[in-house]
């Protein structure tokens, strides 16, 4: 339920036109649903201006398809983050319109493009190409929720010239979201040229030393350049939440 649909509802039942029992029973299912294995949270787009995510990974099949049917039932964008390839097919043929990212690992369904007010473009700024899947992920997720976005894609500090030839694109940004695996160093970098919000991410991508990303995420948490906010390993959707609060007007 989202505060466009819940307001005309409600004025459909000032003016008349919509009788208070059917009212009570369009609202039924607010503020959760539980189907059992899952209680799914319909009032979130009210409280926090975003509708529910589902986590795809250990989810089976059936609890994601059932979880999209009753998210997009009820008027809810879907999206579907560390989706496995192998169950899109299905999920697409059971939500019309769903559209897979197999790099991002996502599946989202827009049954209402996002209104919202933004302050600019997130720009998604990926060390290497190896930090692709994670850098998809925000993205995707910022498109989900009604963002602005730009990605940069491989412009590590092993060739420096790469990020700033593209000075343009990082200071035009309102938020940037920097992903980077290895040593993790490029977002005191880019923190070091520019005046908006960073939030890093550091993935696991790395030789043993890196300790599955426990190493960048160490230095981003160090970084020499103030005011970065470091998210979790190979966590694009929370950074993509951080960076959409961040950049509503």
């Amino acid at each position: 339920m989202s505060p466009e649909r819940l307001r005309a509802l409600l004025e459909r039942v000032a003016s008349g036109t919509l009788t208070p029992e059917a009212g009570l029973e369009e609202l039924k299912h607010l503020p959760f649903e539980d189907l059992g294995f899952a209680r799914l949270d319909h009032h979130r787009a009210l409280r926090v201006g975003f509708p529910e995510v589902i986590f795809g990974q250990g989810k089976t099949l059936d609890q994601i398809r059932a979880l999209g049917e009753r998210l997009a039932a009820s008027g809810h964008n879907v999206l579907v983050t560390r989706l496995d390839p192998a169950m899109a097919p299905a999920l697409i043929n059971a939500l019309p319109g769903a559209v897979h990212d197999p790099v991002a690992r996502t599946l989202t369904l827009t049954i209402d493009a996002p209104r919202v007010a933004t302050r600019g473009t997130v720009l998604v700024v990926a060390a290497g190409t190896t930090d692709l899947p994670v850098a998809q992920e925000a993205v995707r997720t910022l498109e989900a929720f009604g963002n602005p976005v730009g990605a940069l894609s491989d412009v590590g500090v092993s060739g420096l010239h790469r990020l700033l030839d593209a000075k343009h694109a990082l200071v035009g940004a309102s938020v940037i979201i920097v992903v980077a695996g290895m040593e993790g160093a490029l977002p005191s970098v880019v923190a070091g040229l520019v005046d908006c919000p960073v939030i890093a991410v550091p993935t696991s991508v790395g030789y043993g030393a890196s300790f599955g990303g426990l190493a960048a995420l160490l230095a981003m948490l160090n970084s020499c350049a103030a005011g970065v906010t470091v998210v979790n390993i190979d966590n694009g959707f929370g950074a993509a939440v951080a960076a959409s609060l961040i950049n509503r007007a």
